[in-house]
């Protein structure tokens, strides 16, 4: 279970787990939203641009860096709802790159409904090379305590769950 409002301090920093781009992954992105820009499915087309050859859409990092995020959770269950995002692309994602993601939170504030805050995180998509690809923000509506019917994570008491 995610963290909740309270449990986030200004300045924290964390580090997912890191996570190799493929084929499929740009495949499977290009299927699911329609673009198939040559750039990214084309390798001639692709190799006489400025990037050199096939480069991942710039959106597959963003949905990308969200799912690292997940996997520290941080905010599975516990977030509301997204409420905005801005992002830059530094550098191209390539089908091979392992890429990581630095998150730090860099914003809290209380809001009128006393259940809920708002957290503001930074996020910086790393390769293994150690260049920034892309860094951005994502502005998220958070719960001040975790829900009682949540089926996962810390519990009080096992003997409900399986006894």
């Amino acid at each position: 279970m995610g963290r909740v409002f309270g449990e986030f301090e200004i300045g924290q920093r964390y580090l997912t787990p890191g996570r190799t781009i493929t084929e499929a992954d740009v495949g499977t992105f290009a299927g699911l939203t329609g673009d198939y820009n040559p750039v990214h499915t084309d390798e001639e087309f692709a190799a006489n641009t400025d990037f050199g050859g096939r480069i991942a859409h710039g959106p597959l990092g963003i949905g990308v860096a969200f799912g690292l995020a997940a996997r520290l959770d941080l905010i599975d269950g516990t977030v509301v709802a997204l409420l905005g995002v801005t992002w830059d692309f530094k550098a191209p994602v390539r089908s091979g790159d392992t890429i990581h993601a630095l998150i730090e939170v860099s914003g809290k504030r209380a809001v009128r409904d006393p259940e809920r805050g708002i957290v503001e995180l930074a996020i910086t998509l790393i390769n293994q090379d150690g260049t920034i690809a892309q860094t951005g923000s994502a502005r998220l509506l958070m719960r001040r305590t975790r829900p009682t019917d949540a089926s996962w994570g810390l519990l009080a008491d096992a003997a409900h769950v399986v006894g």
